[in-house]
């Protein structure tokens, strides 16, 4: 696992010190505090997780492994006989925790800070002599699994080829060298002035997320100032660009849009997309954060209601050597209204005949509920928003109804429960089951469906929660075509524990822990966590499934099977499958915009699994030519110069680049949307396919 999780939303000012005090880093130690809040969070996670993973010896060694993990998950820090020496304590974790001693994790702590400072110190100092790009040497570009180096030899040339690479990459974007060395000096600036800001508080936060993490990838401890800091994302009460971020391999990234905010409003940010620089303001100077603490680039992004930030953006389907982009947006609130459910209508021609298919876009299952605990009869939910869509839909006599969940990260499980009733009508919906194996079903009570013609559910990785929760019950019914990527699998049930109310202590000192309860199931039986919902109809997308979804975590819970709940089907849309899928296959094999997404999807699935980069700069131009060649072909045989956002991202560039490029920004949010609409494109025709054939077998039937 190479994620450093900082689940903070985005929504803030910041003034960054990138001055790099080359002194001894100071030596942390643990507080009371938080020896006492370890101990206790061990307590409720021993008796009160659905898991229920004792604090023994096997669990321990887990911890320390991850606790290294998270603090040098690319292993450029420590050395072998650093890790040989933490080692030696991997299960004495338990027993020191118990025993109100955190000893252990600061130690290792301070050895990582001292290493820190060594290894970023050293790539300064490499920035004074030059570089010589004719010699056929490789980087590894990706080293989790790589050995950690042995000597201080050892490390130190590791160090030469990454900055070497640093330093080729700007050169290929053709910034001039000095300027290469001061864009450098200040990223590594940057990055060594960190390790004298880390307060015992941050230590004791990622041994914590270690521990909890160790258990199941949906449990965490949130210290005083990450509670306070979740509390408040959860209520969305501050302004910002509706984005939770987390840090990966030196890049903060995002891993979350939040539905209706500026983020994802804009269409030109993605899940997974790396933030290299922010700037303040439509003039303002970008401030390079490769390598910065998550919430320091939190306050650099937060701000004012209409204020703007600017945001230099390495994209998610790009590889490190891919092409920025500047993204420009406006700070605001996240309001119901900008979350809201919203409809289309789309025309599909089959030889002489035209249907209309209705297109319901539901970003999140939403709900005020504030306003509904004060009686207001006209509160906003995504229920009454679809319900009110689907009576449109209905006067424009469309033959199909598609319900677009691509991205919709959950909500509100009644939300997602009285939806299905829309289209199953009564009956049951998911089973829970909790930490003591008893066993719930959650159902509505609706008599009737309010939409009961042709039904699609188009969604993609980024569904995941209560979407998941959803398309599997109208899979299970048979009432509708589940098509697109396989969900995120999701299906856990998360509450958050006051330590401070369990110690009864009247002061805010211990925390919280956000931690696993329960577990969600199919109708069928099955669950929805780990594999999620399989669509009936696979659909080409861009997530990599390595670092996106439930089977990314290497200690997900696993796929399970209970007895079904007591339901009767009440579609065969299985029996037009085969038909189904003959005529998507046609299309995809004839449709050029189709065509051209799945050959994007296969050159970044090339580039993802690119562990190794040459330093060789003639190898690294023809291979940007070979890109840039393709780029070209594409625009020949469009004859209208459009382009995919994989090809604008394969170019090289450097950080400076993006100022200069904002013909490219405004192509490459046109290719987002493009590369949308062809998947949206294509699950129209689907179901407008599935209306054609049961209109054929309900004319045969009778």
């Amino acid at each position: 696992m190479r994620t450093k999780f900082g689940l903070l939303f985005v929504f803030l000012a910041f003034v960054s010190s990138a001055q790099a005090l080359e002194a001894a880093a100071p030596v942390l130690a643990p507080e009371e505090e938080q020896a006492k809040a370890a101990h206790l969070s061990a307590q409720v996670l021993t008796y009160y997780h659905y898991k229920k993973v004792p604090l023994d010896d096997a669990l321990s060694e887990k911890i320390v492994n991850r606790y290294i993990e998270l603090l040098d998950p690319e292993r450029f820090f420590f050395l072998q006989s650093d890790i040989d020496q933490f080692m030696t304590n991997k299960d004495k974790i338990d027993d020191a925790i118990f025993s109100d001693d955190l000893s252990i994790p600061f130690a290792i702590f301070n050895v990582y800070e001292q290493r820190y400072v060594e290894r970023l110190t050293y790539a300064r100092e490499l920035l004074k002599q030059d570089f010589d790009f004719s010699q056929n040497e490789e980087f590894t570009l990706i080293r989790d699994k790589e050995p950690w180096p042995k000597t201080m030899a050892e490390s130190q040339d590791l160090w030469r080829k990454r900055v070497k690479n640093d330093w080729l990459r700007l050169k290929l974007a053709g910034t001039p060298e000095a300027t290469i060395r001061e864009t450098l000096g200040k990223r590594y600036g940057n990055s060594l002035a960190r390790a004298y800001k880390y307060k015992s508080d941050d230590v004791f936060q990622t041994f914590m997320t270690a521990y909890t993490n160790s258990i199941e990838p949906h449990t965490d401890y949130l210290g005083v100032a990450a509670a306070s800091d979740f509390d408040i994302s959860m209520k969305l009460s501050l302004v910002g660009i509706g984005a939770v971020l987390q840090e990966r391999d030196e890049y903060t990234t995002i891993r979350e849009l939040v539905p209706g905010g500026p983020a994802q409003l804009s269409g030109q940010l993605a899940v997974g997309d790396r933030i290299v620089g922010v700037a303040q303001g439509k003039d303002g100077t970008l401030v390079d954060v490769v390598g910065t603490r998550v919430n320091e680039v939190v306050k650099l992004i937060r701000g004012e209601k209409d204020t703007v930030v600017r945001l230099d953006i390495l994209p998610s389907d790009a590889g490190l050597d891919g092409k920025h982009r500047l993204v420009t947006l406006v700070r605001d609130n996240i309001s119901l209204d900008k979350q809201a459910a919203k409809k289309s209508v789309q025309i599909v021609k089959d030889g002489d005949i035209s249907r209309k298919i209705g297109v319901i876009s539901l970003p999140t299952f939403y709900e005020d509920f504030d306003a509904r605990r004060r009686g207001d009869n006209d509160y906003r939910s995504a229920s009454r928003d679809v319900a009110k869509l689907l009576a449109e839909l209905e006067k424009e006599k469309v033959d199909g109804v598609v319900i677009d969940l691509r991205n919709n990260g959950g909500g509100s499980l009644p939300q997602a429960i009285e939806l299905t009733g829309f289209f199953v009508g009564k009956g049951p919906v998911l089973q829970q089951r909790n930490g003591d194996g008893e066993i719930r079903v959650n159902g509505n009570k609706r008599a009737t469906a309010l939409w009961t013609g042709p039904l699609a559910v188009l969604i993609n990785r980024g569904s995941a929660s209560a979407s998941e929760i959803f398309a599997a019950a109208i899979q299970d019914y048979g009432r509708g075509v589940i098509i697109g990527e396989p969900s995120f699998g999701k299906g856990t049930v998360q509450t958050v524990v006051d330590l401070d109310e369990e110690a009864r202590n009247p002061k805010p000192e211990f925390g919280e822990l956000k931690m696993t309860v329960a577990q969600f199931f199919r109708i069928n039986g099955g669950t929805t966590q780990l594999r999620g919902v399989t669509p009936d109809i696979v659909l080409p997308g861009f997530a990599d499934e390595e670092k996106l979804g439930e089977s990314s975590y290497d200690n997900a819970l696993p796929w399970l099977q209970i007895k079904p709940a007591k339901y009767k089907p009440l579609g065969d849309i299985k029996t037009v499958l085969p038909e189904l899928q003959s005529r998507h296959d046609a299309r995809a094999k004839t449709d050029k915009d189709f065509k051209d997404l799945v050959e994007d999807v296969s050159e970044l699935d090339d580039l993802r699994n690119k562990r190794v980069i040459s330093l060789n700069e003639t190898e690294r131009r023809a291979e940007r030519e070979r890109q840039v060649n393709r780029l070209k072909a594409r625009e020949a045989a469009d004859g209208k110069g459009s382009v995919s956002r994989a090809d604008l991202v394969f170019q090289e560039d450097g950080l400076q680049a993006n100022e200069r490029s904002l013909s490219a920004d405004i192509a490459s949010e046109k290719a987002l949307k493009d590369a949308k609409d062809v998947l949206l494109g294509e699950a129209v025709h689907i179901l407008s396919d599935a209306a054609d054939l049961t209109k054929v077998k309900s004319a045969k039937n009778n």
